[in-house]
C-alpha cells in the first residue's frame, strides 16, 4: 500500500512539472491554489451548500475512517511490540463511539447512493462495494472488544477483521481510494496542467467555420500583470457558418 500510493504520488507530481514546463502560459495563483485546496480539505464551509445530510453523513464517515484505525490503543500496541515505537491512543470509549458512528454512516451512505438518482447515475461498482467492505474490520472490530462471544466465534471474526484490513490496504493504490493522497494535490493538477494551449480558440473557430470572427485575446499570458485586449477598431465582419451566414459585430 505505501509503495503503491508513494508511486502514484512521485508520478502525479513528475506529471504536474513536466505540465508546467511545457505550457507556455506559466501564471499559476498559488495562493487561490492553497486556500482551495484547504477548502476541499477541510469542507466545513460547503456542507450545508449542495446535499447537507449527505455531507455531513460523509464528514463523520471519514473522520472515524482516518481516527479510529491509527489511534486505538490495540492497534498502537502493535506497532509497539512489533517496530519497538509507539504514540499516544485515543481513550477506548471514544474509539467506540467513532467505530460505531463509522458504521451508521456507512450504511447511510450505501442506502444513499442507492436512492438518490444523481448518484446511482454517476455510480460504478465500487462505488457500492467500497463502503460495505470498510465497514467489516469496523464492525468485526467493534464484536470482538465489546460482546461477550465465543472462542471460536472470537477467533473467525478476528480473522475476518484481519484479512478484510488487509484487502482493504492491497486495493487502495488501484482503485479511487488513491484519492487519500492525491487529494492535496488535486487543485494544483487543476491549476497547472488545464490549460488550453496557445491558439487553440483559434484552430476551435475555424473548425465551426468562424474563421473570420475577430479574436478576443491576442496572445497568451505569458508574464504576470499582461492582459490581453480585445482587437480595437476591427470593422464589422460576416462569419460564415456551415448553416447560416451571421453578422458579427466587432467587440
Amino acid at each position: 500500500m505505501v509503495l503503491g500510493l508513494l508511486r502514484i504520488v512521485v508520478l502525479t507530481v513528475v506529471g504536474v512539472v513536466e505540465a508546467y514546463r511545457r505550457n507556455e502560459d506559466k501564471i499559476v495563483n498559488w495562493r487561490e491554489v492553497a486556500i482551495q485546496t484547504i477548502g476541499w480539505l477541510f469542507p466545513v464551509g460547503r456542507l450545508w451548500r449542495q446535499r447537507p445530510v449527505h455531507s455531513t453523513i460523509s464528514i463523520l464517515f471519514h473522520t472515524g475512517l482516518l481516527i479510529v484505525p491509527p489511534f486505538l490503543a490495540a492497534h498502537v500496541f502493535l506497532w509497539k511490540r512489533g517496530l519497538g515505537f509507539g504514540w499516544a491512543a485515543i481513550p477506548q470509549a471514544l474509539a467506540n463511539g467513532l467505530t460505531l458512528v463509522v458504521v451508521m454512516s456507512g450504511l447511510a451512505l450505501f442506502v444513499g447512493r442507492i436512492a438518490h438518482p444523481g448518484a446511482r447515475t454517476l455510480s460504478r461498482q465500487q462505488d457500492y462495494a467500497w463502503p460495505l467492505l470498510l465497514l467489516v474490520p469496523f464492525a468485526t472490530g467493534y464484536v470482538c472488544s465489546n460482546v461477550a462471544i465465543g472462542a471460536k466465534a472470537y477467533e473467525e471474526l478476528m480473522l475476518l477483521h484481519v484479512y478484510s484490513a488487509d484487502l482493504i490496504m492491497l486495493l487502495i493504490p488501484f482503485t479511487k481510494i488513491a484519492h487519500c493522497v492525491l487529494a492535496p494535490l488535486s487543485q494544483v493538477v487543476t491549476a497547472v496542467a488545464w490549460k488550453f494551449p496557445v491558439g487553440a480558440g483559434d484552430r476551435v473557430a475555424a473548425t465551426l467555420g468562424y474563421a473570420n470572427r475577430p479574436t478576443w485575446v491576442e496572445k497568451a499570458r505569458l508574464t504576470r500583470g499582461a492582459v490581453a485586449s480585445p482587437v480595437a477598431a476591427a470593422p464589422t465582419v460576416v462569419a460564415k457558418g456551415p448553416v447560416v451566414e451571421q453578422e458579427v459585430p466587432a467587440k
